[in-house]
């Protein structure tokens, strides 16, 4: 298994040798590698069983250094980053050379990502590269919220795990992009979509892609667990012992209350985004014959949470 701790110095000598870390943010853990050498970022794809055409998002520690690698920076973007950066909050901005088609599968813009984790950004400061980083889970699994959701799936294909606790905000970034004058959600994420909006205006939402997806994390099949989710239905056997449940706030009339896990019991969203990917492997972990869930409130973080909901259980 992959040794967790807090050395810093250890990370870089990690990274600087063109191995892949674990990476804690504010969202998900991330399989983090030097963004600027190929064979870091062919063994991030090699590490998750990503496809290639899955692109990735790039971290730094300041939208100084973003300038980087991007050509140019919308008054939009601009805008967003002003107020949400370092945040839960990816960018889709028009990539420099310098950034491989391998990062961005063959795109012209890449996703760029300042975390809001004090661990995190003490590291990216001290590197001279920025870090690409998917979620460190095996493609389409569960994303991980701490270093031993990390170490527990792919510890035995890397070295270390930077351990920076549970992440706080507990599902992954909102993806924007731009077209013109139009502003583009692609995934929905830890930044509500009446946030955004309250700084740029009116959004439109991009649907899902089952290939060739214009960025990270659009996948139409996502997020799941091993067993098998469905959506809560009339229909559901509840006289099936063997279910288990994750609800909103309240637990299922007709089902074991030992079966069921609640996301939050005071209705808070931003509790629930924050329990969702745990909660989701601690009842995978049951050996229950099926998981039945249900849909939150579609406003604020529901919205994301929803999201996931309807890929886990695609």
């Amino acid at each position: 298994m992959a040794f967790i701790g807090k050395d810093i110095e250890e990370a870089i000598r990690q990274l600087k040798l063109g191995e892949v870390i674990g990476l804690p943010t504010e969202t998900v853990y991330g399989l983090a590698g030097n963004a600027y050498n190929s064979a870091a970022i062919t063994k991030i794809f090699e590490v998750k069983n990503r496809p290639t055409f899955d692109p990735l998002i790039v971290h730094t520690s300041s939208f100084e250094r973003v300038l980087e690698f991007v050509s140019e920076v919308p008054p939009k973007a601009k805008l967003l980053a002003e107020h949400f950066m370092p945040g839960p909050l990816t960018l889709l901005l028009p990539k420099k050379c310098i950034i491989s088609d391998l990062v961005t599968s063959g795109l012209e813009t890449v996703a760029v990502r300042i975390p809001n984790h004090p661990l995190a950004n003490e590291l990216l400061q001290q590197l001279d590269f920025p870090l690409a980083a998917p979620s460190a889970n095996p493609f389409g699994y569960i994303s991980p919220t701490s270093a031993q959701h990390v170490d527990n799936q792919l510890g035995d294909k890397i070295n270390y795990i930077l351990d920076g606790g549970e992440c706080q905000v507990g599902i992954e970034s909102s993806i924007i992009g731009f077209f013109e004058d139009e502003i583009v959600v692609y995934r929905k994420g830890g930044l509500s979509i009446e946030a955004i909006e309250g700084i740029v205006g009116k959004v439109r939402m991009e649907e899902h892609s089952s290939s060739n997806p214009k960025a990270p994390g659009m996948l139409q099949s996502h997020y799941a667990p091993r067993t098998k989710l469905l959506i809560e239905d009339p229909k559901m056997p509840t006289d099936h012992l063997n279910i288990g449940f994750l609800g909103f706030k309240d637990f299922h009339p007709e089902i074991s209350k030992e079966n069921q896990l609640l996301l939050s019991p005071n209705g808070d969203l931003q509790e629930a985004a924050k329990n969702l990917f745990a909660f989701m492997r601690i009842l995978d972990t049951r050996n229950f014959d099926k998981i039945y869930t249900e849909f939150l409130p579609e406003i604020g973080l529901g919205r994301a949470i929803n999201d996931r909901i309807k890929r886990a259980t695609s």
